[in-house]
C-alpha cells in the first residue's frame, strides 16, 4: 500500500488548524502545531513532514523566522513551505518567497485552492527528489567507470615507453563515454580540438599568452580538448536529447556536466599520478570545468571573468561556440560560416576573450577548412550502404 504524505500544519488559531485538518486528512496524514517552536521541535525530534503549511503572524517565532530556520538546516531545507496568512502586501509575499517558501496563500482560505496547491507542491517535491536520486545514481556510474578507466590506464603506463599510449587510451575511453550518450556531436570533438590548436599556435607570440603556450602545452591542449563535454555522461537522456527549450530546473541539471566532467578527470589524474606523467589531464579538467565561463563574468559554473578564466577554457569556449553555430542540432539548423563568424565577432569582449576573437577573425578560413574536412555529412556518407 502506498504510504500517505505527511503535512505539518502550523497555526496559533485552533479553528484554523481544525479547518485545515478537515480539508487535508482525507488525503494526507496531518500533524498540527500551534507555534513555530512546537513545529521546529517536532522536526528536530525526527517527526516527518513532506510539506509544511505555515502561518506568518504567530506569537514567539513568526512564520518568516521559522521558514528561515527551516531553509538554513540541511535536514529540513528540502521540505516545501507554503505560507497561509492574512498579510496581503506585495512586500510580505516577496519576503516569504525570498526566504525559500514555495507558495503564499492568503486568508481566508479556500479549501479547494489549498488542497490543489498542496497536491501540486507535493508532486513537484517528489519529482525533484526523483531527479536527485537519478543524479546520485549517475554520479556513482561515472565514478565506477572512472575507476575502470583509471585501472586500464595504470596498466598501460607501467613503463615510460607507454606513457603516450596511456594518454591516448584515457582520452579515447572518456570520449567514448561522451559520444555514447550524445549521438548528435558527430565529429564535433575532432573539429574543436583542431580549432583549439590553430588558435593556440597563433597566440604563441602574443605578449598575453606566450608564457603559457609553448609547443608542449599546445600538444596537451590538442589532446585534452575532446574531453570538454565528457561530463554529459551524467546528464539524463530526457534533458540531453530534449528537442525543446530546457526548463529552469532542467537547465540547472544540464549545467552540472561541467563539474561532473572535471571531477571524473581529476579522479583519473589522481590514479595515474603515481605511475606516469598525468599532467596532460590538468588541461582537460580546466577545459571541462571552465569552457562555459564568459569573459564578462556571466557564464557558469563559477561566474569567472577575464584572465581568471584559464587560457585553455577561453580557447575552448571560442572553438565550442563556433562549432555549435555551424552545426545542426535538435533545437536549431546550422548557420553558414560567414554568419557564425559575424555572431562570434559581436561577442568580442563579452562572451569571449577579445584577443582570441581577433585571432579567430584572422584564421577563419582555416576554421572553415577544418569544418569541411571533418563534416558530419561526410561521415554519414561514408557509413551509407
Amino acid at each position: 500500500m502506498k504510504q500517505r504524505a505527511h503535512v505539518l500544519v502550523v497555526d496559533d488559531q485552533a479553528d484554523n488548524l481544525l479547518i485545515l485538518e478537515d480539508v487535508l486528512s482525507e488525503h494526507y496524514d496531518v500533524h498540527p502545531a500551534m507555534s513555530g517552536g512546537e513545529a521546529l521541535g517536532y522536526l528536530e525530534a525526527g517527526g516527518r513532514a513532506d510539506l509544511i503549511l505555515l502561518d506568518v503572524m504567530m506569537p514567539g517565532l513568526d512564520g518568516f523566522e521559522v521558514c528561515r530556520r527551516l531553509k538554513s538546516s540541511e535536514s529540513t531545507r528540502g521540505i516545501p513551505v507554503m505560507f497561509l496568512t492574512g498579510l496581503d502586501r506585495p512586500e510580505d509575499e516577496e519576503q516569504g518567497l525570498s526566504l525559500g517558501a514555495e507558495d503564499f496563500i492568503h486568508k481566508p482560505i479556500s479549501p479547494p485552492v489549498v488542497l490543489a496547491r498542496v497536491r501540486t507542491h507535493l508532486a513537484l517535491s517528489r519529482a525533484t527528489k526523483a531527479l536527485q536520486r537519478r543524479n546520485a545514481d549517475l554520479e556513482q556510474l561515472v565514478a565506477e567507470r572512472t575507476v575502470e578507466i583509471s585501472e586500464q590506464s595504470r596498466r598501460l603506463v607501467a613503463s615510460k615507453q607507454e606513457v603516450i599510449a596511456a594518454q591516448a587510451a584515457t582520452i579515447t575511453a572518456f570520449c567514448a563515454l561522451a559520444e555514447a550518450r550524445d549521438n548528435e556531436t558527430g565529429n564535433h570533438i575532432r573539429r574543436t580540438q583542431h580549432y583549439v590548436r590553430i588558435l593556440a599556435e597563433q597566440l604563441q607570440d602574443h605578449p598575453r599568452f606566450s608564457a603559457q603556450l609553448d609547443e608542449d602545452v599546445i600538444q596537451l591542449l590538442f589532446k585534452s580538448a575532446p574531453l570538454h563535454d565528457v561530463g554529459k555522461v551524467a546528464t539524463p537522456d530526457a534533458i540531453l536529447l530534449k528537442r525543446g527549450k530546457l526548463t529552469p530546473d532542467e537547465w540547472v541539471i544540464m549545467k552540472q556536466h561541467c563539474a561532473y566532467g572535471r571531477n571524473a578527470i581529476l579522479q583519473a589524474e589522481k590514479a595515474l599520478g603515481g605511475v606516469a606523467d598525468a599532467t596532460f589531464l590538468r588541461y582537460a579538467a580546466e577545459i571541462a570545468y571552465g569552457h562555459h565561463e564568459r569573459w564578462d563574468g556571466s557564464g557558469y559554473p563559477e561566474g569567472l571573468a577575464g584572465d581568471d578564466i584559464p587560457v585553455s577554457a577561453r580557447l575552448m569556449a571560442v572553438a565550442d561556440v563556433y562549432d555549435a553555430l555551424i552545426s545542426r542540432r535538435v533545437y536549431k539548423p546550422p548557420f553558414p560560416h560567414e554568419k557564425a563568424i559575424e555572431m562570434m565577432a559581436l561577442e568580442r569582449g563579452k562572451h569571449f576573450d577579445p584577443d582570441i576573437v581577433d585571432i579567430l577573425l584572422k584564421v577563419d578560413g582555416e576554421f572553415a577548412a577544418i569544418a569541411r574536412n571533418f563534416s558530419d555529412e561526410a561521415e554519414e556518407d561514408e557509413g551509407a550502404p
